[in-house]
């Protein structure tokens, strides 16, 4: 059954195309990551399926059972609400039904008693109940406690939250809507690697289909199902994640780059045999001749060539200089601002390793990255480059850009001995071509400042490259011209991220900041994630040898087992209490004078739930006590 499709599909920007035919149809259980240079057109071909923004051609075809739920980049737009008022605002038209409730409710206390207005009193509250009124403020309650916000955070204005606890916020509002179909744009955004991964399980677990935008390229292997590439204003779409469609992308590639080279060979092959008939000059050389270049011409409007790549980052980074094998030493760094932050910190780097640093978000990992490159002092202890050593760093702020200067001048302020010519093709390999390099810093995107940053990285020739979140603000493509950029330096990186596609393929070793200093974590992102499971399970009890006395055991189980049977005759008792009161609670509310009393219909009903939430919890205690009586029983038999 599908849930949405899309039929020749065209959206233009002016006179140019961002795409056109596009024809997409989604099943009720497509996970489906969508792929594609910035700027080629994604989250406006999402805003396109929500009825956000119209299309200039083609339909969207949204079936009558569909329910879309979107997360945008950028949620959260009203800064002024609370947290709760936010999340809570997916219950609209509940709330709206609950409102008109309490005016009626108010006009009978107020001595209006016509039957008009008690039907309607009926009619609303019967369609408030219908519509879970009783029970959705439980709901968004246990949904943000469910999502790590303690209570006290639930007053908080969302302007004050993180940019992560923002995208949380928007993600419970999707999970209180009952959606069937998910449209998120850039979810991880702002995002640690624990919420990150909170995401994929739910992702994983999600019985509905999802759209998702996203450059995290390990997220999208883990959700997804299919991939679709948006290129060249076209559509192109693979079965399987994000590194299957990759592998797929590449062999079709490869035959249709051999089919054409072929196919060209074939017509300059026919061509020569045409040029030869010509010459022959004779009438019916000729006429063939004519033939022969009518089908050439026929075959040649029928022969697709291979889709040109998209330009993107084409570059190399080059050590000036070989350091020594001792690269970077550090002994006992210790840093506190407000709170300490790590102690104890050693590090011994070597030539040619490429180390990461990770830990949870506040951890301290850019404090020790700038202590490491010398920017900021420690509280105690010293580092101590080896020889010949010299530093690169990449900060993930981007606060070492001047926004008053043109990338050309921010270039040859920092190289002054090289010619324009030398730095506008550095440039252009960066994709700052034309009038791009007199743009104002002040002006540019996120990713093109971090392109800028790296061309200024990669001229300086360091042996020594500190990193601090460096695929930030890039699309898959750049950061993929990153990695083999990467892949083929000679010298020593040492960075700080949270792209764990990017982890795997370039690390040698990754450490773990902790409190009380860095310690091993395995050899790439995957070895650190099952070193963190491994910590997580609870250690196996060690059996030690010894007599056992057969007589106190049974004493000591039978003793266990009357236990039990007193625990499970409490909660059965406490269970058949609650009904009744349950019962008593749901007679009351039913009646006309709570249902004329709004104060006294609002306490009830959340006394009612208070109620079913502890009825719950007495059965799950006593589904627990049965399973523990039956194993011991069973042991006695």
């Amino acid at each position: 059954m599908a849930r949405l499709a899309i039929q020749q599909l065209d959206k233009y920007f002016g006179e140019r195309a961002l795409f056109t035919g596009l024809s997409l149809e989604v099943g009720e259980h497509d996970k489906i990551g969508l792929v594609g240079d910035n700027g080629c057109g994604k989250t406006t071909l999402l805003r396109i399926l929500t009825g956000e923004e119209p299309s200039d051609g083609g339909q969207v075809v949204r079936y009558r059972d569909t329910a879309i739920g979107y997360m945008e980049q950028h949620t959260c737009r009203d800064s002024r609400k609370t947290l709760w008022d936010e999340v809570q605002s997916v219950f609209a038209p509940v709330m709206a039904v609950e409102e008109q409730l309490a005016a009626v409710n108010a006009a009978l206390s107020d001595g209006d008693t016509s039957p008009k207005m008690l039907e309607l009193q009926h009619t609303l509250r019967e369609r408030f109940e219908n519509m879970g009124g009783l029970y959705y403020k439980s709901r968004v309650r246990a949904t943000l406690l469910g999502l790590g916000f303690p209570e006290s955070a639930f007053d908080t204005p969302v302007g004050v939250l993180s940019g992560g606890q923002r995208s949380k916020a928007a993600m419970g509002r999707l999970l209180l809507a009952q959606t069937n179909l998910l449209l998120l744009d850039e979810p991880t955004n702002h995002l640690d690697i624990p919420s990150v991964e909170w995401l994929e399980e739910y992702l994983q677990e999600y019985s509905g289909a999802l759209i998702v935008i996203s450059h995290d390229r390990y997220f999208l292997d883990k959700v997804t199902n299919r991939t679709i590439e948006l290129k060249n204003g076209r559509l192109c779409a693979t079965a399987g994640n994000y590194t299957r469609h990759k592998e797929l992308r590449e062999k079709d590639r490869e035959i249709e780059e051999k089919h054409y080279k072929t196919a060209m060979q074939e017509f300059r092959h026919i061509e020569e045999n045409i040029t030869l008939l010509k010459q022959w000059n004779r009438e019916k050389s000729i006429r063939q001749a004519e033939s022969r270049q009518k089908r050439v011409d026929r075959l040649r409007e029928q022969l697709v060539a291979p889709e040109k790549d998209n330009d993107t980052v084409r570059f190399t980074f080059e050590a000036g200089q070989v350091s020594g094998n001792e690269v970077l030493v550090a002994e006992n760094l210790s840093k506190a601002f407000d709170r300490p932050l790590f102690r104890d910190v050693r590090l011994d780097l070597r030539r040619g390793e490429r180390l990461f640093m990770l830990g949870p978000n506040g951890c301290g990992k850019t404090t020790l990255l700038k202590i490491l490159s010398d920017r900021l002092a420690p509280d105690s202890g010293f580092v101590r480059p080896g020889a010949k050593v010299t530093m690169g760093y990449y900060d993930q702020v981007q606060q070492g850009l001047d926004p008053k200067k043109t990338a050309l001048q921010e270039l040859w302020d920092a190289y002054p001995h090289k010619t324009e010519t030398e730095l506008r093709c550095a440039m252009a390999a960066f994709l700052f071509r034309g009038d791009d390099v007199f743009k104002p810093i002040g002006v540019m995107s996120g990713g093109e400042r971090a392109r800028l940053l790296l061309l200024k990285l990669m001229l300086a020739g360091d042996n020594l490259l500190l990193l601090d979140e460096p695929t930030n603000h890039l699309d898959i493509a750049s950061r993929e011209a990153l990695e083999e950029a990467l892949a083929g330096y000679d010298g020593t990186i040492l960075a700080v991220s949270h792209d764990r596609y990017f982890i795997n393929r370039m690390a040698t070793r990754v450490v773990q900041l902790l409190p009380d200093g860095l310690t091993a974590a395995g050899a790439d992102y995957d070895a650190y994630a099952a070193s963190l499971r491994v910590e997580a399970a609870p250690a196996p009890t060690e059996k030690k040898p010894e007599r056992v006395n057969d007589y106190k055991l049974r004493k000591e189980r039978e003793s266990a087992i009357r236990r039990l049977h007193t625990a499970v005759r409490r909660a059965e008792e406490a269970v058949a209490a609650l009904e009744t009161e349950i019962e008593d609670l749901t007679r009351r509310l039913e009646s006309p004078e709570v249902a004329a009393d709004y104060a006294r219909l609002t306490e009830l009903t959340a006394l009612l739930d208070q109620k079913n939430q502890d009825l719950a919890q007495q059965m799950e205690a006593w589904e627990q006590y049965q399973l523990e009586l039956e194993q011991l029983e069973d042991e006695k038999v």
